[in-house]
């Protein structure tokens, strides 16, 4: 990428920053905003600089959005549309213009989704428009693209959570290549790798969900480097969500019921809760001082005859942070 495409990319990013929190005026009487259908589950979420929260569904697809203000998700990509199928990961890239969305075959776990396209992908959504843009399919036989972060130079990392496996787009690429696979990163209790942010260090940050683990994974001029587990101050459960805050500082959610504030120094990792008693959270997305906790409820898709049906309609939840 040249120094001007670089520059202009940083800009952009900034500025998204800076709109972001300039729309403060949702927080002053937030009140939880509706996602509409019985199967609807959110899995991710992610917000525009406009304040727009686009979410996904592990059990309908598609896509939904939430105009700044509403109270009510809304269509916006349609479950199937481009051969989705299962939507996980959902990440707005402005600079690009683009709507990234993970996509994968869950009816192994007796999630058919809609349609009937095998396997996992990477897809890419014009940000206006909903249509199709990109396409990429995961490569192996294990795999489940859950999250992805982008980096200043446009390289996107994407978590695989069923293999132990970072997977690298690089721009302008048209494939998907393992950047990482470590020993470390290997799924446990069926789930490894979900939530995955880069620190102000340049560093990858990421956890896994089965096996209650958080790690750092150097870059070193592209590369990966080491992957060290980090000693967390409290244990963990089914972390999932991982947003970059500031520093070395994280927000992140536990399938356990917890909105947390999780700061890295060193090897270890202070947890903080800034809110429990949430009902199965499973995605966030930061606008001003408030942070929007998806309440995904994912122990009543996977173990309803022991859990009983979900709460509906399922709830993006505010939680006001003061910062």
């Amino acid at each position: 990428m040249t120094e001007w495409k670089l520059l202009t990319r940083l800009t952009a990013v900034a500025f998204a920053c800076l709109l972001a929190f300039a729309g403060e005026g949702r927080a002053e009487d937030a009140t939880p905003i509706e996602v509409p259908g019985d199967q609807a589950y959110p899995e991710s979420m992610s917000a525009a600089s406009d304040g727009t929260i686009y979410v996904s569904s592990l059990a309908s697809g598609g896509v939904m959005r939430v105009k700044p203000g509403a109270a009510k998700a809304e269509a916006f990509i349609k479950p199937g549309a481009f051969d989705t199928r299962s939507t996980f990961g959902v990440l707005v890239d402005e600079p690009s213009k683009t709507l990234w969305v993970c996509s994968n075959d869950f009816s192994g776990m007796g999630v058919p989704g809609p349609s009937s396209v095998p396997g996992a992908h990477l897809k890419g959504f014009d940000l206006a428009s909903g249509e199709g843009k990109f396409s990429a399919a995961f490569p192996g036989k294990a795999a489940v693209c859950n999250d992805m972060v982008i980096a200043p130079d446009g390289t996107m990392y994407i978590a695989n959570t069923a293999a132990p496996q970072i997977l690298r787009l690089k721009p302008g690429a048209k494939e998907l290549e393992v950047w990482v696979e470590h020993e470390l990163l290997a799924p446990k209790n069926g789930a490894g790798l979900d939530g995955i942010a880069l620190g102000s260090d340049g560093h990858l940050y990421a956890n896994t969900y089965g096996g209650n683990e958080f790690f750092r994974i150097e870059i070193k001029d592209g590369a990966p480097g080491r992957v060290t587990k980090l000693e967390t101050s409290r244990p963990l459960k089914n972390p999932d969500a991982l947003r970059h805050l500031t520093g070395n500082t994280f927000l992140m959610v536990e399938g356990g019921g917890t909105l947390d504030r999780v700061t890295v120094d060193g090897d270890k990792a202070t947890v903080d809760t800034l809110k429990d008693g949430l009902n199965g959270p499973t995605s966030l997305a930061k606008i001003g001082d408030v942070v929007w906790v998806g309440e995904g409820q994912l122990g009543h898709l996977f173990a309803a005859k022991e859990n009983g049906p979900p709460k509906t309609p399922f709830q993006i939840v505010p939680v006001k942070t003061g910062n």
